[in-house]
């Protein structure tokens, strides 16, 4: 098979796989990240073969759908693109990227893998959890876990560590301290960084809207 006929037998076997999935972690986020890391590989030096089948593979079996164990997702892709003949050295890195794209592998104090292909992934899926469809996919996950909208009382957890975040249950306007408003820092390239700050200004405009109505204020 040609890099071109994996990628295409790759997007139909994620589409297949993810058919019930959570709205926010379906396909269609696949094909955002996909998008957007297309996008962004124009300006970086990458190997597009591996950023293609890494962004289609990244969310294959998040592990917030499996218990908490992130070892399904890299079980899954390995399997997968086995049975396509790709390139062992390919299949590694394409593994290495899953277990480390994730926001709470960046809390991990033992991670030490990185490659340009990861920085460009992990920018395209974190532009995915800001701005308009950023907003709209946490509460959608927030409805999904049955989780308070907001709770004064409850104050966001600015220093979690990876366990404590796996394990959070906070109100879904705590996330936006916790991650979403933290991540345009986090951008590793020069158009990840230009995308993530208008989205980014959009969130703030949005939660000063949300307080003043959850104040009556408008």
């Amino acid at each position: 098979m040609t890099n071109i006929e994996i990628i295409e037998a790759t997007k139909a076997f994620v589409q297949k796989e993810l058919t019930n999935a959570e709205g926010g972690h379906d396909w269609f986020h696949i094909l955002r990240v996909f998008n957007n890391a297309k996008l962004i590989s124009e300006n970086e030096s990458v190997d597009g073969f591996i950023v293609a089948l890494g962004a289609l593979l990244h969310d294959i079996a998040d592990s917030k759908f499996h218990k908490g164990d992130e070892s399904v997702g890299p079980k899954v892709a390995r399997e997968f693109l086995f049975q396509q003949n790709v390139d062992s050295t390919v299949i590694e890195h394409i593994i290495k990227i899953i277990e480390n794209i994730s926001f709470k592998s960046s809390l991990d104090e033992k991670k030490n893998f990185n490659s340009p292909e990861l920085e460009v992934i992990q920018d395209a899926d974190r532009l995915d959890a800001i701005g308009a469809i950023g907003i709209a996919r946490c509460f959608n996950f927030g409805g999904f876990k049955n989780r308070k909208l907001f709770d004064p009382s409850i104050k966001p957890n600015l220093k979690m560590t990876k366990e404590e975040y796996k394990a959070s249950d906070s109100p879904t306007i705590n996330h936006f301290y916790e991650k979403l408003l933290l991540l345009k820092d986090k951008m590793n390239t020069k158009t990840g960084k230009r995308i993530a700050a208008n989205r980014h200004q959009f969130m703030k405009l949005y939660l000063e809207q949300f307080y003043a109505e959850w104040d009556g204020e408008k």
